[in-house]
């Protein structure tokens, strides 16, 4: 009960940080309390600094938010694969469907697709409300979809990447990143309250059920780019399973990479 306590007394200190240093100035002062912590760069917003730890499940975790924008590990590298998708495509002539958008990753959107229409089944107002497994899309109507983290919520997966596929345009993309956790997928019998609902622990094998429903799948890593960005999980995995996550498989090592597949249709 304590420990569950201080987690949660830290995973509320962490949000409140976050807002409190994501002004410029803000983000001047958070440098000025940690002269010594090594610096990194944001590719979101361009910020360059110390960045925040953090405090999920498999305890504290090292350099994680970018203390300007709020991104994590996961936004920063989807933004750099984003980027170098702009290389190859002309995104002002595509319209992006962006389900469950994160604030950092929205902004941005807005600025350089064609069109942008935030998507989902959300608390929050959107756009386009949209169940993943029944989208309200014509066949080949879509240019581009991103869909991050959203996919181990849904039981029937399967019916979800049908769907994605169905909908977009050929040549069409979709960026659909999920939790990596474990050295091979676990499926769960329902939904863990433990971890915001997720009905799967993804692993790397996970990318095989996008190969069944696209074209070609290329799968962006964080060593694929600088390290100045920080692009690890600094997290102990080997703790698991644990009573909150009886089904996870523990994972060695303390430094684990993140992962961006990207689905060509």
């Amino acid at each position: 009960m304590a420990s569950r306590m201080i987690r949660l007394l830290s995973v509320v200190y962490g949000k409140l940080r976050r807002t409190l240093f994501s002004t410029q100035a803000g983000s001047v002062l958070f440098k000025l309390m940690h002269p010594r912590k090594e610096r990194f760069t944001c590719p979101i917003c361009s910020y360059h600094g110390p960045f925040c730890d953090d405090a999920p499940l498999t305890g504290r975790t090292y350099n994680t938010h970018c203390p300007k924008c709020g991104s994590n590990v996961r936004m920063r590298l989807q933004w750099l694969a984003i980027e170098s998708l702009r290389k190859r495509f002309d995104f002002s002539k595509l319209t992006v469907h962006h389900f469950s958008p994160e604030k950092a990753m929205s902004r941005r959107f807005r600025s350089i697709f064609g069109k942008y229409f935030s998507a989902g089944l959300s608390l929050a107002p959107v756009d386009c409300p949209a169940d993943l497994t029944d989208l309200p899309f014509a066949n080949e109507s879509c240019d581009f979809i991103f869909a991050s983290h959203v996919l181990e919520h849904i039981k029937d997966d399967a019916k979800a990447i049908s769907e994605i596929a169905r909908v977009l345009k050929p040549g069409g993309i979709a960026v659909l990143p999920v939790p990596i956790g474990q050295e091979r997928t676990v499926e769960y019998a329902e939904a863990n309250p433990k971890e915001n609902g997720h009905v799967r622990a993804p692993g790397v094998d996970y990318f095989d059920r996008y190969r069944k429903a696209f074209a070609r799948v290329e799968v962006v890593a964080s060593k694929d780019f600088p390290a100045e960005y920080q692009l690890w999980d600094y997290d102990d995995r080997t703790r698991f399973p644990t009573q909150d996550c009886p089904l996870k498989h523990p994972m060695a090592g303390d430094r684990h990479p993140d992962y961006v597949p990207i689905c060509f249709r």
